[in-house]
């Protein structure tokens, strides 16, 4: 169960629209490293989790992705709000316009749809964790490449806070990933699914 706060976890205040912009941030809404995969992922893989560090990890920061989401969703309407059609397409935002007008809509800045393959839930405790500290540091250097071309300060701030959770977020996972390996007390934790196959022996334990 969630509570909602009314409020974003970062301020968006935006002055100057600019769709060219927004074009580009849409990708952290629903683009390959995005937010929307992101949540969706974390809060799918907690369930197969064997231990309760890792689910409430997976839960809390699955839980701010979600706020994460409406930080970027809020960027994207600040940055197209009240611009006209013919602004919109003058700002290459043309195509978006025509099948969604300003509405937020999951893409890539591509223009490729979000599509849930993008994103695993693969059930195996360790194969999910390294997935994840992969997905925090692509969606860093997806940040990193969106501050190389905006300028405007107003989105560079909210931009650069997204940035900073998703370190934290590696190095919470990366805690997490180390707490599953020291309960499993094995050498050979990548050989075996701990939520399906017997544990195997721990090392000078065999006989």
């Amino acid at each position: 169960m969630w509570v909602y706060e009314k409020r974003l976890q970062f301020p968006v205040n935006i002055k100057e629209p600019n769709a060219k912009m927004a074009q580009f941030i849409m990708s952290q809404y629903g683009g390959p490293d995005g937010e929307m995969g992101a949540s969706m992922r974390y809060l799918s893989q907690r369930y197969s989790m064997p231990y309760g560090e890792q689910k409430a990890v997976l839960t809390d920061i699955g839980t701010e992705e979600l706020a994460h989401l409406e930080i970027v969703a809020a960027i994207v309407h600040q940055l197209t709000r009240n611009l006209t059609a013919e602004e919109l397409e003058e700002q290459g935002f043309g195509p978006y316009y025509i099948d969604h007008a300003t509405g937020i809509w999951p893409q890539a800045a591509g223009g490729v749809p979000f599509n849930a393959c993008e994103f695993q839930s693969k059930g195996d405790p360790v194969t999910d964790l390294f997935e994840d500290l992969a997905a925090e540091q692509k969606a860093r250097s997806t940040y990193d490449n969106i501050l190389r071309v905006v300028t405007d300060p107003d989105v560079c701030e909210p931009i650069r806070f997204l940035r900073k959770r998703e370190i934290v977020h590696f190095q919470r996972f990366g805690e997490a990933l180390r707490g599953l390996q020291e309960k499993l007390d094995s050498r050979n934790f990548y050989a075996f699914n701990p939520s399906f196959d017997p544990q195997p022996a721990a090392v000078g334990n065999s006989r």
